[in-house]
């Protein structure tokens, strides 16, 4: 039995101010934006080169206060290259920081132990790991 994930529902307050923030700072690809009955709304974006998407919306998750989502994750093959990027695109993006050890010294390997965390404009929370290769 195979399971993928497909969507993640992120809590968001202002529908296109999180729409502006995932597609055109983080460069995520708008795959719909749908009206939904006279009150509803749901933005379908997708990561590039993602199988998951994230759905921002009014009316999409009663129970989710916007900022709520925490530990939210993105995987990259070059960690200062999407570091450089999202900062580039002004993501307020931390510093690239080795697991365990704090800020990376430019030096030390990332892979599997490279993050840098960053939150959207509600305060989801997000980490971007470096990962170059799946064993």
């Amino acid at each position: 039995m195979e399971w993928t994930l497909e969507v993640v529902v992120v809590p968001v307050s202002d529908v296109d101010r999180a729409k502006a923030f995932y597609a055109d700072q983080l460069g995520f690809t708008l795959d719909h934006d749908i009206t939904v009955g006279e009150n509803g709304r749901i933005v379908q974006l997708t990561p590039p080169g993602s199988g998951c998407s994230v759905v921002i919306g009014k009316g999409v998750v009663a129970d989710m206060p916007p900022g709520s989502l925490k530990g939210l994750q993105l995987v990259v093959k070059d960690l200062p290259k999407a570091h450089a990027m999202l900062l580039e695109r002004g993501v307020d993006a931390g510093d690239i920081e080795v697991h365990g050890m704090g800020v990376w010294d430019g030096k030390a390997d990332l892979d599997n132990v490279g993050f840098v965390h960053f939150a959207d404009p509600d305060g989801n929370a997000w980490a971007v790991q470096q990962i170059s290769s799946r064993r």
